[in-house]
């Protein structure tokens, strides 16, 4: 199934080079995957990982690994920013 994947800031690395400029890509996920299995796929660090929304919506730490995405879900993840 798709899903729309979007990393911002250091993460923007991860996406392939097609992805880079929007932010986003299309990604083909196996149906009933998590929110955790498409982390770990695409081979995030876990400490760059830290504000996590499928649909606008926050998925906490403890719960990613239980989120399961659906077909057209947009996965969207920051990195801890710092500012001033």
């Amino acid at each position: 199934m798709k899903i729309t994947l979007k990393l911002f800031a250091g993460l923007t690395d991860y996406l392939p080079e097609q992805g880079r400029d929007g932010n986003a890509v299309s990604f083909e996920v196996a149906v009933d995957s998590t929110v955790g299995q498409v982390i770990d796929s695409c081979h995030l660090p876990p400490k760059m990982v830290h504000l996590v929304l499928v649909n606008g919506h926050y998925i906490e730490a403890q719960q990613r690994e239980q989120r399961r995405l659906i077909e057209g879900d947009v996965l969207a993840i920051w990195p801890p920013i710092a500012g001033g």
